[in-house]
């Protein structure tokens, strides 16, 4: 079933690092610049690690032009690009700080700054260069800071998947996504939209009960034709910025043969490709990731339980262009290599101890605390070996 890529998509919004409400777009400022003098750039103050783009002067002599400013999103702002030089002149006034309202302009530089008419400039998009306004008097220049995918600002990473990635109770289940923060250094903050018992289909939009000709769970659509998206996924798109990362996780529920959890392959695949997209539109990084598995042993080895929604997963990342962390084979070799094979009676229960008791719930599928530590070790794991720049934020 092909499903049309929501409206939503293509809004480009950003949210201050954290698990902060979504707000709207905030404005460009105005264009600086006097007759005869180094143009300024847009001056408004940019969201964490969002990319910015001011203009250069190129006409010699005059005052300065005067930055306008605009409102600005919260959070911390990465550093502005490399300074561009501009014939001498007197310094125009570099552009006025927006208030923080938790809402953030796409992009943010400031004025023409000192004598000589030396301006700072963001880099473009994915060119790894933060934006960051500046305010108060002439001269006033943004703060150098350079590095892959917005390095040297804050971050977001976002977590879309199931039950054993989200937050969950105390002390049974946790998911890995709810430890994944402290695994990192203070630049990097988790906002985790993991929620039990879902597909990817049940986590992004609202599903029927009833089972279409295609085999698929009917979808509930807006008047337009669009699928209508949970609030969770709203919210996420609302607050993605350029140098975040989105990692999904599912496979676990979507094999469920009835609705509303039932997802085939061919659309899992294509909705992994819908989310991928978004990110993508906001220079965000998605990144796939393997369903884990279950403890399943066969003598001494564990063995994997997650079946073709491993491999749809795999082959999406290969379709899209988007990188693969498999969790499912990295959770079958550390369960082997902790020895949790054979298990007595051949699943985890209430009355399972030692090790295979700490790791999991009361079940062969959910992590207690030790357990989730384990497997978000795995997740950082494969970010290093696979030399994502998201490895730099890695403690």
């Amino acid at each position: 079933m092909v499903l049309a890529f929501p409206r939503a998509f293509v809004t480009l919004v950003v949210l201050a690092a954290g698990c902060s409400q979504a707000a709207g777009d905030a404005p460009r400022g105005n264009q600086g610049g006097d007759a005869g003098a180094p143009s300024a750039g847009s001056a408004t103050a940019a969201g964490s690690g969002s990319m910015s783009q001011a203009g250069v002067g190129t006409t010699p002599g005059g005052a300065g032009g005067t930055g306008g400013s605009g409102n600005a999103g919260s959070g911390a702002a990465g550093g502005a690009g490399l300074g561009a030089s501009a014939a001498s002149g007197a310094g125009g006034m570099s552009g006025g700080a927006g208030r923080s309202d938790g809402g953030a302009p796409s992009a943010g530089t400031t004025g023409v700054a000192g004598s000589g008419g030396r301006v700072s400039s963001g880099g473009a998009p994915n060119a790894g260069r933060g934006g960051m306004s500046t305010s108060g008097s002439s001269g006033a220049a943004g703060r150098a800071s350079a590095g892959a995918g917005g390095a040297g600002g804050n971050i977001t990473l976002w977590l879309a998947g199931d039950s054993t990635v989200a937050n969950g109770e105390t002390p049974c289940p946790v998911g890995w996504g709810k430890v994944f923060d402290a695994l990192f250094d203070d630049r990097v903050s988790v906002t985790n939209s993991a929620v039990g018992g879902r597909s990817v289909h049940t986590w992004l939009y609202n599903v029927q009960k009833t089972m279409d000709a295609s085999g698929e769970c009917t979808l509930e659509l807006e008047p337009s034709g669009d699928p209508v998206l949970q609030s969770r996924w709203t919210a996420m798109l609302n607050g993605m910025k350029a140098g975040d990362y989105l990692f999904i996780q599912f496979g676990i529920n979507d094999g469920d043969p009835s609705c509303d959890r039932h997802v085939g392959l061919d659309a899992f695949k294509e909705s992994y490709g819908v989310m991928a997209a978004a990110a993508k539109e906001r220079g965000a990084q998605p990144v796939f990731v393997t369903p884990t598995s279950s403890i399943s042993c066969k003598g001494n080895m564990a063995q994997g339980t997650r079946g073709a929604y491993v491999t749809t997963t795999i082959d999406a990342g290969k379709e899209f262009d988007v990188p693969v962390i498999d969790l499912h084979a990295k959770s079958v070799a550390l369960y082997t290599s902790l020895g949790f094979c054979p298990l007595s009676g051949g699943d985890v229960s209430a009355s399972t101890t030692g090790p295979v008791g700490d790791f999991f719930c009361d079940d062969h599928t959910h992590f207690d605390t030790p357990g989730a530590k384990q497997i978000a070790g795995l997740v950082t794991q494969a970010i290093v070996e696979q030399g994502l720049p998201l490895a730099s934020y890695v403690k």
